[in-house]
Order: structure tokens, then C-alpha cells, then sequence
């Protein structure tokens, strides 16, 4: 299996990254994908700005990774997370992921979106676009409900 994990503050080209995962393979059978975009929060945000723990943040990912591998047989997996401040409209994330069959792709896919949206070691803070900050982002408890679905699975 394939994996490929980078935090970077550029933003991403989700297509080229999908066939980049695909080319030259005629043993995949589908591929799902996920892109997380910057919320307006009702025209009040400016920027959100995601830090991390360089080293950490891809080092937790790619255990996670292996998780979702040891669960369905995915044959490759893409995971990319911006830093930096992402203005509304802005790509954030994207998650990638390929198998023979569709089911395993959708799972895969959706458990490393809720990974990475309650656990993954990253910071968010809202810029407002009155100048002011707002506080550090917590993760939402459907977020929290979403993640503890998988350890009953």
C-alpha cells in the first residue's frame, strides 16, 4: 500500500493527488476522496490559522494510517493538512483513499477524516474580520460522537 502524508501550507490539487494515488495501478476499484474547506462562519472570519507540532502532526497521522490499513484493505491512502492562515473558501484537508472495492475506500476515508478532526495534533484560531482573535478551536462533540464510533466497530 501507498502512503502519502504531508502538512504544508500551500494549498493542493485534489484531482492531480487522486491520480497520483491511481496511476499506472489496474488492481483499484474505487476511490474516495474528501476536501475540507474554511467555513465563513456567517461572514465573520477572516482567516483560520492551523499550527502544528512539525514532525508529531505526521508522525501521528501515519500511525493512524496504518490503523485504517490493518481495518479494511485499502491500496493507498493520501492524506494532506494545511498550516497557516486559510482564508474562507480555503481548501484545509484532504483525504484519500483507494481500494478494490468501494466500501473499504468509503470507510477508510470517512475514519481518517474523523481521526484528523478530533485528534490529530493541530491548532485552530479564528482571525475575525473586525481585527480581533477569537479563542482556540475545540472539536464539536458530534465530531467527538463520529470518532468513538470506530472503537465500537
Amino acid at each position: 500500500m501507498s502512503a502519502t502524508i504531508r502538512i504544508q501550507a500551500e494549498d493542493f490539487d485534489a484531482a492531480a493527488e487522486a491520480r497520483a494515488l491511481t496511476a499506472g495501478r489496474r488492481d483499484i476499484g474505487a476511490v474516495v476522496s474528501f476536501v475540507g474547506l474554511c467555513r465563513d462562519e456567517g461572514g465573520q472570519l477572516a482567516a483560520l490559522e492551523l499550527e502544528h507540532y512539525a514532525g508529531m502532526a505526521e508522525e501521528e497521522i501515519g500511525r493512524v494510517v496504518a490503523e485504517a490499513r490493518g481495518r479494511w484493505p485499502l491500496d493507498g491512502v493520501t492524506v494532506i493538512h494545511r498550516h497557516g492562515k486559510i482564508p474562507p473558501g480555503g481548501q484545509i484537508v484532504l483525504v484519500v483513499a483507494s481500494s478494490s472495492h468501494r466500501a473499504a475506500a468509503f470507510a477508510g476515508a470517512e475514519f481518517l477524516m474523523d481521526y484528523l478532526k478530533t485528534r490529530a495534533p493541530f491548532w485552530k484560531k479564528e482571525h475575525r474580520i473586525d481585527g480581533t482573535q477569537g479563542a482556540w478551536v475545540e472539536a464539536k462533540d458530534a465530531d467527538d460522537r463520529a470518532m468513538e464510533r470506530w472503537a465500537r466497530e
